[in-house]
């Protein structure tokens, strides 16, 4: 996903809880830090970065096949 708005500040710490742009009250910090929780949690990555036009960033999101998952799964069950 991309956008062509103004782009992220520190693309370094976006995913970090409790890490905002917004003024005091407006945001937790916790949207895409939560995200990220729940993307490595499903043996996926996540991405961001600002693009070259120097206009917006760019978001992927990367999930392994269910087929892949279960095996990780059930290696680290020790099955």
């Amino acid at each position: 996903m991309a956008d062509n708005g103004t782009g992220i500040t520190d693309v370094e710490r976006i995913f970090d809880p409790f890490y905002t742009t917004k003024q005091t009250g407006k945001g937790t910090g916790l949207g895409l830090s939560i995200c990220y929780g729940i993307v490595r949690a499903h043996g996926g990555e996540i991405q961001c970065w600002n693009n070259a036009s120097g206009f917006g960033s760019t978001f992927s999101i990367r999930l392994p096949a269910a087929a892949e998952v279960a095996a990780a799964n059930s290696k680290q069950a020790g099955r």
